[in-house]
């Protein structure tokens, strides 16, 4: 299974988000080709209530493993179905790394 199933595997069971994207950002990074760069777009009523620093602690709850071995960079976008609504079902775009 690779690093993107992995992730994916875990955040759909548990925030089964009603959204979820996920893409490899590896190539927008200096240094040598890798899998370790990720962005995530998770809308869920897991986030419902919640601050953000609490929505991106449960999804490196999930993905602790995956944090301490094979993910480098993690970019997250979390959600409620409200706030996704509000911002036209979009998220930003991460930048191209600036590192050498």
């Amino acid at each position: 299974m690779t690093i993107a199933e992995q992730i994916t595997t875990k955040i759909e069971a548990g925030l089964t988000p009603t959204f979820f994207e996920i893409e490899n950002e590896s190539h927008k990074h200096a240094g040598p080709s890798t899998t370790s760069h990720f962005r995530l777009v998770i809308v869920s009523t897991e986030f419902e209530g919640t601050r953000l620093i609490a929505r991106h602690r449960k999804v490196n709850a999930l993905l602790a493993d995956e944090l301490a071995n094979d993910i480098h960079a993690l970019a997250l976008h979390t959600f409620t179905s409200d706030e996704w609504q509000k911002r036209g079902e979009s998220a930003k775009q991460s930048p191209n790394c600036a590192g050498g």
